[in-house]
């Protein structure tokens, strides 16, 4: 008897840099899984309610809504506060993974990242549904 395939694990990227969303793009979808894109925590915020991904990667550095403000945001809707969020940051301080973690997310992943560390984070933060 074969077993179902497993639907893709969808993955929001939220990034102001064209570069930065098309290179996780890029090593998510040879991962397998199905990538949605946004420009902005705006943005985001519709693409979540339409596309109810597994796992959110945001930028903090972004116009208008930053990372921490989406991240808040995300967390505080019953429907995905259980949703991880992964931090993306060319700002290493200790202040800004503190400040990560009040805003609600489950990792903080330095930029540049790598193919790996994206990949990682997916699996270790997104459960295998049944």
């Amino acid at each position: 008897m074969q077993q179902e395939a497993q639907p893709p694990i969808r993955v929001l990227v939220i990034d102001d840099s064209n570069t930065i969303r098309r290179s996780a793009e890029l090593y998510l979808s040879q991962a397998g899984c199905e990538v949605i894109l946004a420009e902005d925590g705006f943005d985001a915020l519709v693409k979540i309610a339409d596309h109810e991904p597994h796992i959110v990667f945001v930028d903090i550095m972004m116009p208008r809504l930053d990372g921490y403000q989406t991240c808040e945001l995300i967390k505080r809707h019953p429907k995905f506060a259980s949703t991880p969020v992964i931090m993306l940051s060319s700002k290493d301080g200790l202040f800004d993974r503190a400040r990560g973690r009040l805003a609600g997310s489950d990792l903080y992943i330095t930029k540049p990242f790598t193919r790996d560390g994206l990949i990682k984070a997916v699996y270790d933060h997104v459960r295998v549904r049944v």
